[in-house]
């Protein structure tokens, strides 16, 4: 299924199209605890998640062995991307790993879940819900510091690109790639399963 385009995309280097996927589920997001630079691995669902992921590409993409493929390093992210590949018939282990695209850290948060923090630290979370995108939890990063080592990576890219990372990566993406209000952009939901396909046109969501 697929969503339609949601904003401008003027960033977007030479109409070149940038493919987001979310790596597939884990324990830990079923728990609903704050991964971040943890590495947890997929779970039974996000192997299927993975795989689905490789259809959905097939049918957007065309030519897959036209693009460029680039992972965060975390495992749940490399597994998506091993298997994602295997149903596309390429060489399962011929992508780009880099570390620049690992998931926002929360610092001495990660291993919690949100409910647990609100009871634990009420006046820290209440500062975070004030400013989704500029808080900084105890020895983590914010919206800003991801920001900045993410757009490094886009910028780099030469052409159409699939990038299979984790939410806060896409997070920030979008909003490099888009102009997608930083508030708004700290609270969008990034499912798992889908494509998130930036081009010129905007974005669209496809799963």
């Amino acid at each position: 299924m697929s969503e339609p385009v949601h904003a401008p995309a003027p960033d977007t280097p030479g109409g070149a199209r940038l493919f987001l996927v979310r790596h597939g589920e884990t324990d830990w997001n079923v728990a609903g605890r704050l991964q971040g630079g943890r590495d947890v691995p997929l779970n039974a669902l996000g192997r299927l998640q993975a795989a689905q992921v490789g259809r959905v590409l097939q049918q957007l993409a065309g030519d897959v062995r036209a693009l460029r493929y680039i992972s965060s390093p975390l495992s749940r992210a490399i597994e998506t991307m091993r298997i994602m590949r295997t149903g596309l018939d390429l060489p399962v282990a011929d992508f780009s790993v880099d570390p620049r695209l690992v998931e926002i850290s929360f610092g001495r948060w990660e291993g919690q879940t949100w409910p647990q923090l609100r009871r634990r630290d009420p006046l820290s979370i209440q500062r975070r819900d004030a400013d989704p995108w500029g808080y900084r939890p105890p020895d983590g990063e914010n919206y800003h510091d991801l920001s900045s080592r993410v757009r490094a990576v886009l910028d780099a890219l030469p052409g159409d690109a699939v990038v299979v990372t984790h939410g806060g990566v896409i997070r920030a993406a979008l909003q490099a790639r888009t102009g997608m209000p930083e508030a708004e952009a700290a609270q969008l939901p990034v499912r798992q399963g889908a494509v998130y396909v930036v081009s010129e046109a905007g974005f669209a969501v496809a799963d």
